[in-house]
């Protein structure tokens, strides 16, 4: 009798525990749009993803982690809930939190200048290195433009991090102090250097200690370094002459941990779920552990610095933004009628998107394999039209003929170029007189020599950054360089004095499809008299 009982409860037992599973399955269903699955492999499809790795939130649960597609093109490696992605950018939001912990803890303020903690920070004009502040390093709104610096960085340079920070006093200001938007990385490697001196910790070591271990992100690492010799890893892919192909520029020349403050984690969807529940629990990890206090969640989501709202075409019209600003490691806009707290990640063929939905309790991140913003926004906008039950948006119809347009765009560019080029011009000199060794303040040495009758272009603080220079018009010529993954062929051009020495040299990228990251453009190189 006794085992007659104890029989039948353990069946009760065994039945409530199916039937509260299948309840639990039922409500996560009902929380995600129908054949969600499906629909993501359709995304894929149609941008040539070859894989994705999601994360799902809501109201502190995680309603999915999933892998989908292929580790690698052409490959088996199917890709898990703890396969790595580099998250790019989106460590800036980690850099942002570990400065508010430090806050919290009365070591710094947000609106004390930075020169406080780091007595050598200069900015190129002393009025902003006197008041530049802790808050000012994240929200992109120093004066310096779009992308300063990037070259000491990307790929990576012989330059040590504080190195680069401390050349910043190079770099000309573009606009005025707290004027204008323009997003950059290396006032992130400032954060970083001022975490470090604050602590006596580098960035990476703090980041473990204060964050990931404490929200359980064990999947996660710290320093990019970490990425090549991880065993679950995605590989990189982009798309080269319309074609998408894996590429290797990443880990080519060695993966540098200079810019780890700005964009060096790496994680998972199962990580990132609890990522998403902390910074939507307002500190509040899924674990029980309150990495801040809610005063903290406020001040890292207020926007700062006002951002441009382009105006979007008629087939994406549902995603049209009435406002954006950059708060502190995150960017706030919203829309349709919800406020939204998100960030983007891109690093040498990968893309990530972390968003947020305070109204909802909903958070989504998409880390992925290829370059194409356009299928990570259609699933973030299916999921969020899904959770505010607006009617369906062809989003992937939408973002397609986005995509077209854009290539379409840099068609007729490149197009133009060739057009209004006058290819029966020459040069103003005998090669052998553009050659010698040419300085920029910020960025340093440029080679230019001449090798069997052609000249070539080495950036010397740039290991592998060597092109082979062809003549385009008059005194510009382009440098195509030999590692075709940087997809960043550039005009070089040289001004000269009236006795026909060369003054200067500047140069631009030849497409607009170049990552911005290349900033040629700010380069002004000046040749060294010998």
């Amino acid at each position: 009798m006794i085992k007659a009982h104890f029989l039948r409860d353990w069946s009760l037992t065994i039945l409530g525990l199916i039937t509260g599973l299948i309840v639990a399955n039922a409500q996560v269903t009902k929380e995600l749009p129908a054949n969600f699955d499906a629909y993501v492999e359709k995304v894929m499809k149609e941008f040539e993803v070859p894989g994705m790795s999601i994360a799902i939130v809501k109201n502190n649960k995680t309603l999915l982690t999933k892998g989908y597609g292929i580790k690698q093109l052409h490959s088996s490696q199917k890709v898990d809930e703890h396969t790595l992605f580099p998250i790019a950018s989106n460590s800036k939001a980690f850099t942002a939190t570990l400065l508010a912990l430090l806050v919290e803890e009365g070591k710094i303020t947000w609106d004390s200048p930075v020169i406080n903690y780091l007595p050598w920070f200069r900015m190129n004009d002393p009025y902003v290195t006197a008041n530049m502040t802790v808050r000012d390093l994240l929200v992109h709104r120093s004066g310096l433009g779009p992308y300063a610096g990037d070259l000491l960085q990307f790929p990576p340079s012989t330059y040590s991090r504080e190195e680069i920070v401390k050349k910043v006093k190079f770099l000309p200001l573009t606009t005025s102090f707290r004027n204008a938007y323009a997003y950059d990385n290396i006032l992130y490697l400032a954060a970083g250097e001022l975490i470090k001196e604050v602590t006596g910790k580098e960035w990476e070591e703090c980041i473990q200690d204060r964050i990931l271990k404490p929200l359980g992100m064990t999947g996660t690492v710290s320093r990019i370094s970490s990425f090549g010799t991880a065993n679950n890893t995605s590989a990189s892919h982009a798309r080269f002459d319309g074609e998408i192909r894996e590429v290797k520029n990443f880990l080519q020349y060695g993966v540098s941990d200079i810019t780890n403050p700005a964009g060096g984690i790496a994680s998972n969807a199962t990580d990132m779920a609890k990522w998403l529940i902390t910074q939507l629990d307002s500190g509040r990890a899924a674990n029980g552990h309150v990495l801040y206090k809610k005063v903290t969640a406020t001040e890292l989501w207020k926007g700062v610095t006002p951002m441009p709202v382009a105006k979007l075409a008629d087939h994406i019209k549902p995603a049209q933004m009435e406002y954006q600003s950059y708060a502190l490691g995150f960017y706030t806009y919203n829309y349709r009628s919800e406020r939204i707290v998100a960030h983007g990640g891109k690093l040498d063929g990968f893309v990530s998107r972390v968003v947020m939905v305070p109204s909802l309790n909903l958070g989504i991140s998409i880390l992925t394999n290829q370059e194409s913003g356009g299928a990570i926004a259609a699933i973030v906008h299916q999921l969020i039209d899904h959770a505010l039950k607006v009617p369906a948006f062809d989003w992937i119809s939408g973002y397609k003929k986005e995509q077209e347009a854009g290539f379409e765009r840099i068609r007729k560019i490149e197009a133009t170029a060739v057009q209004e080029r006058n290819e029966k011009s020459q040069p103003s000199l005998p090669l052998q007189k553009y050659t010698g060794r040419y300085n920029d303040k910020w960025y340093g040495d440029v080679l230019i020599t001449l090798e069997q009758g052609r000249l070539v272009v080495n950036f010397s603080h740039n290991p592998g950054m060597i092109g082979d220079v062809e003549h385009w018009q008059y005194d510009t010529f382009i440098v195509r360089w030999r590692n075709r993954e940087f997809k960043a062929d550039a005009y070089i051009t040289f001004s000269l004095n009236a006795d026909g020495s060369i003054d200067h040299t500047k140069m631009k990228a030849v497409s607009p499809m170049t990552d911005a990251s290349y900033d040629f453009h700010d380069l002004y190189l000046k040749p060294v008299i010998k």
